[in-house]
């Protein structure tokens, strides 16, 4: 069974109202103008308003500002990686990590990544900072405030990144949450972007859970008009909130929304598959029933023949393999150690975007 959504009048989104509320009302916003550099190196001046905000998600980002940040990423991976060049952006600034959930990417790409930049980051487990227990979530956004200079939390429950935003006075990154995952997707638009070279039109498929990454994609991928096809299980699906959303994105933007539980008729046409963990951290118990459920749903060549000629493909990692197999995972097809190595531009972007007045070099990359 399947629903197929395809706009053909993009004027209704515009009343959509935001499914994750970022509590920002009470900090200011700091109007940031950047000089953008012209092929032939005249400046012209945009508005991006960027510095002293939060992310918790992406759906309460424009187009444009998304768009900025991977430029800034994109412009960040030249100047650092291919020239070498020392930007002690972040110099005197330092950064609380709040780790509720392990992780390999998000806390290397952190804590590696804002070094790199030479500031100071500050890692807290869970026994260090047992959020919401050992102090009320509100004094620990207080204190923090008062020592460091943002805050990354990946924790468990989005409603605790919220109440972080609403009390700290400085700026707080989602790095992954029950309902959002936003610094992931934006190093998989980045490493498509950098394959495509425009993300303008492309067909992802999602064949997995209707996870939180996504959820991330559902609130962002028509922004870049890119088209979604998304097949999951019968009891797996998104959030139906996230869906209605993602329905009116399609509207607005002119995409294309498939909602299917065929993993075959979403990758029909698809220039990217993508999958996720079947089983994600808290969800150990249900091991054996999600098993059975996703029975078929590994991303296989025989996956790919239905996708379009030029198809790739991506997972945020880590992987196992009835998720999808050694001859995709390890073939020319897969962008998965591009995609990972992504991680540490993108968030690199979202610190230096948040916390500092940068105006990039590069000029902008075709979206």
């Amino acid at each position: 069974m399947s629903k197929v959504l395809h706009n053909i009048n993009g004027e209704n989104g515009d009343a959509v109202v935001s499914l994750l509320n970022a509590a920002n009302i009470h900090k200011i916003n700091t109007r940031l103008v950047q000089c953008i550099r012209s092929k032939h190196g005249q400046p012209v001046e945009t508005s991006i308003q960027l510095k002293g905000q939060d992310l918790l998600t992406l759906q309460n980002y424009t187009p444009e500002e998304i768009k900025y940040l991977l430029w800034v990423a994109s412009d960040l991976k030249k100047r650092i990686k291919h020239k070498k060049e020392y930007l002690p952006l972040l110099q005197g600034k330092s950064l609380a990590m709040i780790f509720e959930k392990r992780s390999t990417r998000t806390r290397l790409s952190t804590e590696a990544g804002f070094a790199l930049l030479g500031g100071h980051p500050c890692f807290l487990t869970v026994q260090d900072i047992h959020l919401g227990v050992n102090e009320s979530i509100s004094d620990t956004a207080r204190v923090l405030s008062s020592m460091t200079d943002a805050i990354l939390a990946r924790v468990y429950k989005h409603c605790d990144l919220v109440t972080l935003a609403e009390e700290a006075v400085i700026p707080v990154i989602n790095g992954l949450s029950d309902s959002d995952h936003p610094v992931q997707i934006l190093a998989d638009y980045l490493t498509l972007q950098e394959h495509y070279r425009s993300l303008n039109g492309l067909t992802l498929s999602w064949i997995g859970d209707g996870n939180n990454v996504l959820n991330s994609i559902l609130l962002t991928a028509a922004k870049f008009g890119m088209n979604l096809h998304v097949a999951t299980p019968k009891g797996f699906e998104p959030d139906p909130t996230v869906i209605k959303i993602a329905e009116e994105y399609s509207i607005k933007y002119c995409t294309k929304l498939l909602l299917t539980t065929n993993p075959l008729e979403a990758a029909k046409g698809a220039n990217v598959l993508i999958t996720d963990t079947w089983i994600s951290m808290g969800q150990e118990e249900e091991k054996q029933k999600r098993l059975k459920a996703f029975q078929g749903y590994q991303i296989t060549m025989e996956t790919g023949q239905e996708a379009a000629p030029d198809w790739t493909f991506l997972h945020c990692l880590p992987r196992k393999p009835e998720e999808v197999n050694d001859e995709v995972f390890y073939s020319p097809k897969s962008l998965v150690f591009q995609e990972a190595e992504n991680r540490k531009w993108t968030i690199m972007a979202v610190m230096v975007s948040l916390l500092t007045d940068y105006s990039p070099q590069l000029q902008m990359p075709t979206f």
